[in-house]
């Protein structure tokens, strides 16, 4: 039997995860559209079940504890369920083959939400969508077996197996190192070479597109990444443990917005770019609601994706 004074609410762990994600309680209070203090009466109630602070709270903003870190990860992957089995009671209810998405960890963690909301807000509860996250390259596997009507995804090698797959571009991007405000590195124009390739860094797992993007161009000039710190399974995962201040993360540019908990730094005499785009086996193929929610949501990440130009420097 659970030893806690009462079971988790949903509302309050989705509170936690985007005052984590943003770096701010204000931001976070914003975007969920509730006033600051019932921001702050969540993330205080999910604090006392725990029996343990989940966030630093100062006047740069908030980042998570130790304890905050363990749980966000398993939030994180709760509330992604939760909507999932919305997704489906909406289906059921509307009586609706559902559009399936299929969408990288970056793109469906900071692109796609909003316009993804704002389109189903346009059409009403009669539109079933069933998002899929996963890493780029089982994005393409589950848009070439048709287990996904299309997919938003870092481009792939063209392989000569399988379905040949349609794309379209979306938004550029590059891997950067992110690294907290108070991290030696945050004072430099760009980290040296050495320093980067010695450093042990917070790092997703071995298939994700951003490690391999890294690791593709250093194996190009003979080089070696230092050992992970810790590998991590999410692009949101990475960002907590950086804003923590542990380590540098290795992470998607577009995941580090200016005004966020994290800075981005390049390396000196060293690039990671690679660009994201959209696939389906065949476009005309799709039922006509499908297409228009694709066409809405490439050019709204895409728009999303390029927003306004960043320093090199972050």
């Amino acid at each position: 039997m659970s030893s806690l004074l009462r079971r988790v609410d949903l509302a309050e762990l989705r509170a936690f995860c985007v005052a984590v994600e943003l770096g701010s309680l204000g931001r976070a209070a914003r975007t969920l559209q509730v006033s600051q203090p019932a921001l702050s009466k969540r993330i205080r109630g999910l604090e006392t079940l725990a029996g343990a602070p989940l966030l630093e709270r100062s006047t740069r903003g908030v980042q998570p504890t130790a304890a905050g870190e363990r749980l966000y990860a398993e939030a994180r992957r709760l509330l992604a369920q939760s909507e999932q089995v919305e997704d489906v009671l909406e289906s059921l209810h509307a009586g609706h083959a559902p559009i399936r998405l299929a969408a990288s960890h970056t793109i469906a963690e900071y692109l796609l939400p909003a316009p993804l909301s704002e389109y189903r807000a346009r059409q009403g509860h009669g539109l079933a969508v069933e998002l899929v996250v996963a890493n780029s390259s089982l994005v393409y596997d589950l848009v070439r077996e048709g287990r996904a009507h299309f997919g938003m995804a870092a481009c792939q090698p063209v392989e000569d197996a399988g379905v040949p797959l349609e794309e379209i571009e979306l938004c550029p991007d590059e891997v950067v190192a992110a690294v907290a405000p108070g991290h030696p590195w945050a004072a430099l124009d760009a980290v040296p070479l050495h320093e980067f390739l010695t450093t042990p860094m917070v790092m997703r797992d071995p298939s994700a597109n951003t490690r391999r993007t890294v690791e593709s161009v250093l194996r190009h000039r003979g080089l070696t990444l230092a050992a992970p710190v810790t590998e991590v399974g999410s692009t949101a995962a990475a960002l907590a443990a950086a804003a923590a201040g542990a380590a540098p993360a290795l992470l998607s540019r577009l995941a580090i917005p200016a005004d966020g908990p994290l800075v981005a730094r390049q390396v000196d005499g060293l690039r990671f770019p690679r660009r994201f785009v959209g696939v389906w086996r065949a476009r005309e193929a799709l039922e006509p609601s499908a297409r228009m929610l694709v066409d809405y949501l490439a050019a709204e990440v895409h728009n999303r994706g390029l927003g306004p130009p960043q320093p090199a420097g972050g």
